[in-house]
């Protein structure tokens, strides 16, 4: 997430939908995986035994409530990340293709696929409290309520119906790029986190399975909460993924331009030390003075100018001349209509000159 927000302020220098979506999705996660260490931290996820004789009553309610606050929170954070995505998406898709159809269908059925979800966390007893009473507390008894197996069952199907649907659009979207098959399959390796979220979803229906219908659930409580914390970090990355472009083109725009850079730095190099200078009445900077410069430390000499004279071990007169005054520069170029005049003269004025 800083590196999409990174991307996206800085080098876009624009924030969308899809942004706003994230980062609010990013805030509840870590109020959830504050929960969750809290949870853990008060034995939620010790054997039965332990939980109804060496915890208190008072703890076993408090982490009732907890659990109950987390899992509204867990299971809106995956709604909202889920819109993020589809607001990414239609922000992709051009007016009127299939892509664009297939975004403005599934947000209805991401409602349709969270509302039972949150009230049937909210209203899971009646009347409607945050505990949800084993069967050994005396709680159960003022309560009707549906058991904790069912309700996470259903959920966590509707979830990964849902991760399904979000890993469709993607698909569709490959397949309307004109580009060749090898393109597409690299592209594809895109999607990979969000077959592992959909892989983390079913292992989350196992463990609510084995919760439920075994006489030692809650041994599976802390698995459980982990693979809930991947099932939210995976869809984040996985939605985020495709919008770390801008940062990536950047990167490889930097690495281009240096190594672009290095090459016609040392081909000019190269054409350098293979070209001799050659010039009229002076000493000019050939292979071999450049080989002798080299072999004794003299790195500065690729950046020296062609039209100075220089030895090995000294400088020419007509170089520190024009060191001195700057108003007088030497250099091998030659005046054609200075060479055409002084052929033209006659032998007499020759003499005379």
């Amino acid at each position: 997430m800083s590196v999409r927000l990174y991307a996206r302020i800085f080098l876009v220098k624009r924030l969308g939908l899809d942004d706003a979506l994230a980062t609010f999705t990013l805030t509840i996660y870590l109020a959830f995986v504050a929960l969750s260490i809290v949870l853990i931290n008060l034995g939620s996820g010790r054997h039965t035994m332990y939980i109804r004789h060496v915890l208190t009553m008072a703890i076993v309610r408090k982490s009732e409530l907890l659990d109950y606050v987390a899992h509204i929170l867990y299971t809106t954070t995956l709604f909202t990340c889920r819109l993020s995505g589809l607001a990414f998406y239609h922000r992709l898709s051009p007016p009127s293709s299939r892509l664009r159809q297939a975004v403005i269908v599934a947000v209805p059925l991401l409602f349709a696929a969270y509302l039972p979800q949150f009230f049937l966390l909210l209203f899971h007893c009646l009347p409607v409290t945050g505990l949800w009473p084993y069967a050994w507390q005396h709680e159960v008894t003022g309560y009707k309520c549906l058991s904790w197996g069912l309700v996470y069952s259903v959920n966590s199907g509707v979830s990964l119906a849902s991760d399904i649907l979000m890993f469709i659009i993607p698909v569709i979207l490959i397949k309307q790029l004109h580009m060749s098959r090898e393109k597409k399959i690299k592209l594809s390796f895109v999607m990979f986190p969000g077959v592992l979220v959909i892989a983390i979803s079913a292992i989350r229906i196992l463990l609510v399975v084995i919760g439920q219908w075994t006489s030692d659930g809650s041994w599976v409580y802390c698995p459980m909460l982990c693979i809930e914390n991947a099932e939210i970090a995976g869809t984040l990355i996985a939605l985020s993924v495709p919008a770390l472009k801008p940062m990536f083109t950047n990167v490889s725009s930097r690495l281009t331009e240096y190594t672009s850079g290095n090459t016609r730095s040392r081909s000019t190099r190269l054409k350098d030390r293979s070209i001799p200078m050659s010039a009229v009445g002076f000493n000019t900077r050939d292979s071999k003075q450049l080989l002798y410069w080299s072999m004794h430390g003299r790195d500065d000499y690729e950046m020296m100018a062609p039209e100075i004279s220089a030895a090995p071990d000294q400088r020419s007169s007509s170089t520190l001349d024009t060191e001195k005054d700057p108003g007088i520069r030497v250099t091998n170029e030659v005046d054609i209509s200075m060479v055409e005049r002084a052929l033209s003269r006659s032998p007499r004025e020759s003499v005379l000159h």
